[in-house]
């Protein structure tokens, strides 16, 4: 057993000897890729998408925005020849680096990288371990400062240790004001997030390269304001609407003059942007003289405890001020002054919305860029009041006043209206009054839009139902009274269309799957309706 295990032993080693003799003739030089710099962008683009979870009746956060942006930036770059690493400084801080696509390298992409830290307190002195650095001290007596040389011996969480002519001292801890001066910043950090590739190029040369990526923290809404015309004789009316779109950006950078796009719809988002962003670390430095004492003296008992660290410094705070991209034009009438108003496209399902200026996003910002302004929308006010066999009034009840229109050009619209939220005036012997505010949901084209405005001081309606069970028949009946001087029309909703079946009306009809009628009420008047309702499956 012995001699098996040396044997074994000794043919192992010869085969240890074959393998590195094997490596040693094949072995690969290892080498380093040089750093180049990508040029800042020559052209930009920023497509906007809405939060995909934020619904209707909620407002963007403006504390932590949960859209993101497609970003397309055009750059030049001049590599070597061989192998290198370009690095794309002032990215997105809430970049998706796996959705990172770059195009026009010669040689492809190798790699990717999304560089961790930037440059801040910590990783400067963290990059300068062992290398000289200038500390500067004032008297506080005399109000001068010296200077001298010393090295960046260690750095802990507890403080940092520098080796001077004196010997080897802790930074902050002689009683005297002390700064650091770097002759360099080192490599690999930025004050800009960085990402950068691995590429290669058999020649070298000048090229122009696009890179696109998804990045964390914007959104965008919309908010329509509808100026109502004096009411006629009748229920017609008129109003002037515009849109504005409002722009969020909570990232650090800005985005200079780009094409700016913004799309509306709801898109079937699976990934957590939020996690897969994971934004580079400006860590602080944090100085301390803790333990108190000398290791010959020893340290006291009673010694104080070190202080807490300081609060990391507050992020900085979104803007109060919104941006406006609007101008008045020659040529335009006192009634549309706008210039800049964002062009509808159609992208499959989805609705985008094209710019047609420059557009500065700002970081931390917020901005408005107007997309919708028309005159001569044609509308009607509407009221409407439930009476189904289930209801039954003891008095009379407001009605809801409406505000109807349809989404097509014979109404003056006819494009797709993106969900959020609208102010209502009406005009008055003061001037414009507010009579509303509500919240809109995506319409596309061609749909009917109804804005509800609150309830009626002036048309009411009481319901009565009395219930005929021998036959499962109910006698459904409605009075509404008019107090305005100028007739008005009302709706009565009956049921369920699935439900119940109604005869006795004329002119009844079903919307979202309940069974209408529209009725008009005279000036200072009164109208009663009154019906017979079965349920769907009664028989006759």
């Amino acid at each position: 057993m012995r001699r098996c295990r040396r044997k074994g032993i000794k043919g192992g080693g010869i085969l240890i000897l074959a393998v590195g003799a094997f490596l040693a003739l094949h072995a690969v030089p290892a080498f380093a890729r040089e750093a180049v710099e990508a040029s800042a962008f020559s052209a930009l683009a920023v497509t906007l998408y809405r939060d995909p979870s934020r619904g209707p009746d909620e407002e963007m956060d403006r504390d932590w925005p949960r859209g993101f942006a497609m970003i397309t930036e055009t750059r030049q770059v001049t590599l070597p020849a061989g192998e290198s690493t370009v690095r794309f400084s002032g990215v997105a801080e809430g970049m998706v680096a796996v959705s990172a696509i770059v195009t026009g390298l010669p040689g492809g992409t190798i790699e990717k990288n999304r560089n961790a830290d930037l440059l801040s307190p910590a990783a400067l002195v963290d990059g300068t371990l062992g290398n000289r650095v200038t500390i500067t001290r004032t008297n506080p007596a005399t109000g001068e400062a010296a200077s001298e040389s010393a090295v960046v011996r260690t750095r802990s969480d507890g403080g940092l240790v520098l080796q001077t002519a004196e010997g080897f001292e802790a930074v902050r801890c002689s009683g005297l004001p002390e700064k650091l001066t770097f002759d360099r910043v080192p490599a690999g950090l930025s004050a800009q997030p960085v990402f950068s590739v691995d590429t290669r190029s058999a020649e070298g040369g000048t090229y122009t390269v696009e890179l696109t990526y998804l990045a964390w923290g914007f959104d965008w809404q919309a908010h329509y304001v509808a100026h109502l015309e004096e009411p006629g004789r009748s229920d017609r009316i008129a109003l002037r609407l515009m849109s504005w779109l409002t722009l969020l950006n909570d990232n650090g950078q800005s985005f200079p003059d780009a094409e700016l796009l913004v799309v509306a719809g709801r898109l079937n988002v699976v990934s957590d942007f939020d996690a897969l962003s994971d934004p580079p670390e400006a860590r602080p430095l944090r100085l301390t003289c803790y333990p108190l004492g000398s290791t010959a003296a020893g340290t006291p008992e009673n010694y104080p405890p070190p202080p807490p660290p300081p609060p990391p410094a507050p992020a900085p705070m979104m803007s109060d001020s919104i941006v406006v991209t609007a101008q008045r034009a020659a040529g335009f009438a006192a009634s549309s002054p706008l210039a800049v108003i964002a062009v509808e496209e159609a992208v499959g399902d989805l609705k985008l919305y094209r710019v047609p200026e420059r557009v500065t996003v700002s970081a931390k910002g917020l901005k408005q860029v107007a997309f919708l302004d028309r005159d001569g929308v044609e509308g009607r006010l509407l009221y409407t009041t439930r009476c189904t066999p289930s209801e039954d009034t003891e008095e009379a009840v407001p009605t809801a006043m409406l505000l109807a229109t349809v989404n097509d050009r014979k109404h003056g619209l006819g494009m797709a209206l993106p969900m959020g939220g609208i102010t209502l005036f009406e005009p008055g012997a003061a001037g414009d009054l507010l009579i509303g505010e509500n919240r809109l949901r995506d319409y596309a084209e061609g749909q009917d839009v109804e804005i509800a405005l609150g309830e009626s001081s002036q048309v009411f309606g009481q319901c009565t139902a009395p219930e005929a069970r021998e036959r499962e028949r109910w006698s459904p009946r409605v009075v509404l009274t008019n107090a305005n001087r100028m007739p008005a029309k009302v709706r009565v909703v009956l049921g369920r269309s699935a439900d119940w079946r109604f005869t006795g009306l004329r002119g009844t009809s079903v919307k979202d799957g309940e069974v209408i009628v529209e009725t008009t009420v005279p000036g200072n008047g009164r109208r009663e309706l009154a019906w017979i309702a079965r349920p769907a499956g009664a028989a006759d």
